[in-house]
């Protein structure tokens, strides 16, 4: 089970980290800037990236994990689809994107609810 919790934070580690506060991948301070526009789209992608990493604290510290694992689910949900909306030229995957983050929220959603449930059985 630890290592679903490491492979999670780590999602939205490099995400946070590196694509967004060390912006190493341009793309995702475009992204902000076609949703959020152009003047402040560095600050907000440096702040969307502090808050990723803030969430790998919360993942980490196992506090609230199942409204942890909620508002994962509810904030890759809704930024994907706002992405595909407002961005899809931009997206890696392109129309995959969507169906990659449908999994990775599988991902977290079975880790916290049903493999979970099991270990109690």
């Amino acid at each position: 089970m630890n290592l679903f919790k490491y492979l999670i934070s780590s999602v939205w580690f490099v995400n946070g980290f590196y694509c967004k506060i060390l912006n190493l991948v341009p793309r995702h301070q475009e992204i902000v800037e076609r949703i959020l526009g152009e003047q402040y789209s560095r600050e907000f992608t440096f702040t969307i990236g502090v808050l990723e990493i803030l969430m790998i604290v919360w993942i980490l510290s196992g506090y609230k994990i199942r409204l942890n694992a909620k508002v994962q689910i509810l904030i890759i949900i809704t930024m994907n689809l706002i992405e595909f909306f407002r961005a899809k030229d931009l997206l890696l995957f392109g129309n995959l994107n969507l169906v990659f983050s449908i999994f990775f929220c599988a991902l977290i959603y079975y880790k916290e609810f049903i493999l979970k449930q099991r270990s109690y059985a």
